[in-house]
């Protein structure tokens, strides 16, 4: 008998979320006689709390067609809501829910704390003896879900496409800074990514050969801010110019940050940005060269930009979507959809699985040995990792008069069967 597939997804979105949406929906519509309807949490686990599930199987197949280049997460929202160990009638309500609405299949996409939700779910769902299927899938821009030795899984869906992001912008800058030194000298640029290096570091690829003066700041690397500042003048004594990439996790005092729901430091919310820190330590004390330093902070537009996708990363998301459902199908409770590297020359992936337990919060690290030994580089092994996952090509976003022509999902839910429920931490 065919039980109804319920898909959510919380955190920061990316490039490519919905390119794994498509890939849940598709397959999902290949098995009729296992998956009956297929729902979406609307923003996340706190839709699924509040019995708001937005009905996917009525959904045109030209509009699921379109989410493969809709960027972020307007199709079916997300959220920042952590359902804790101590909220249980958060996990009673979770419950009530699922067996409201016959669920028999739960996925949720995110990151390293989405993937805690999703074993709390599977855990759930053994406990209670429900015939319920919880399922990860894998998505973050950091490249921080799993572990440092790249066994559970190589990459994240969302990682290729902000590389990618990165390595264009970085490039676009220098165009920028090789024109305006004689006035603005020194450019720093700020990349998201927490205390995680993975997406500062891909700006090595705008100049693998390291013929122009690129600096790249790793929270990792934890320089100092004056260090970061005798780096930058070293580099324009020599060179005359500097183009810098900071991470927005490096320590450079106290930025007053306020941190999120899963107690992750909101940098973009922060009153002072990195950036901002050290162009104005750079102008305070003096750059080696007339003119001044200039600053930018590059925000969402990193995780919500369609044309900088990267169509290897669409690719991937499209088949860890297509995976998530198949294991569903199998039974496979309690395990997140991975891709993992094929060894050899030729760059391919496998798509398998593993068990939640070892990813939920999880946080991988940048492997020290990919990080130069003065701290203002990146290694060409690095290079050789990320290199793959950003493809050759533009991808082709389909347009309307002039316009990008995005997803547009009915608004069409379930009956609430259920009494209005307010989600334990938004009570006052």
């Amino acid at each position: 008998m065919a039980k109804n597939l319920l898909v959510a997804q919380s955190g920061g979105p990316s490039p490519v979320i919905n390119s794994s949406l498509r890939g849940v929906v598709e397959a999902a519509r290949a098995f009729p006689d296992r998956i009956g309807a297929i729902y979406a949490g609307f923003h996340g686990i706190e839709g699924v709390l509040r019995e708001e599930l937005l009905d996917l199987s009525c959904q045109s197949e030209e509009e699921i067609a379109l989410l493969r280049n809709t960027p972020a997460a307007g199709a079916i929202g997300t959220c920042r809501y952590k359902v804790k160990s101590k909220q249980l009638e958060d996990f009673d309500r979770i419950v009530a829910v699922l067996k409201a609405h016959d669920i028999g299949y739960f996925l949720y996409n995110g990151g390293n704390d989405s993937m805690d939700t999703a074993n709390k779910v599977a855990a759930l769902a053994r406990q209670r003896g429900l015939d319920v299927v919880g399922i990860g899938v894998p998505k973050t821009i950091d490249n921080d879900v799993g572990d440092s030795e790249f066994r559970l899984i190589d990459h994240t869906p969302g990682y290729g496409s902000v590389a990618r992001y990165w390595q264009m912008i970085v490039q676009n800058a220098e165009e920028e800074n090789r024109g305006s030194s004689p006035a603005d000298p020194v450019l720093v640029l700020q990349a998201m990514g927490r205390k995680i290096g993975y997406i500062p570091a891909a700006s090595r690829l705008a100049d693998p050969k390291r013929e122009t003066p690129l600096l790249i700041f790793l929270a990792e690397s934890k320089l100092t801010l004056e260090a970061m500042a005798d780096r930058i003048n070293t580099e324009v004594k020599a060179r005359g110019r500097a183009v810098v990439v900071v991470s927005e996790g490096c320590d450079v005092g106290d930025l007053g940050f306020a941190r999120d729901s899963f107690g992750h430091a909101n940098f973009g919310a922060s009153q002072t940005t990195v950036q901002q820190a050290l162009v104005t330590y750079l102008n305070t004390h003096g750059i080696a060269a007339r003119g001044a330093a200039r600053g930018q902070v590059f925000g969402t537009d990193q995780r919500s930009t369609a044309i900088y996708a990267s169509t290897v990363d669409l690719d991937e998301a499209y088949r860890v979507g297509q995976q998530a459902v198949l294991l569903a199908v199998r039974g496979e409770n309690g395990y997140m959809a991975t891709l993992l590297r094929e060894p050899g020359l030729i760059y391919q992936v496998r798509y398998d699985q593993v068990p939640l337990e070892l990813v939920a919060n999880s946080e991988r690290t940048f492997p020290p040995e990919w990080i130069s030994a003065d701290g203002t580089d990146v290694s060409d092994a690095f290079l050789d990792y990320v290199r793959p996952l950003i493809g050759e090509d533009f991808p082709s976003v389909p347009t309307v008069n002039g316009r990008q022509r995005f997803a547009r999902l009915r608004p069409v839910f379930a009956p609430q069967l259920l009494p209005a429920y307010v989600p334990e931490a938004d009570r006052k």
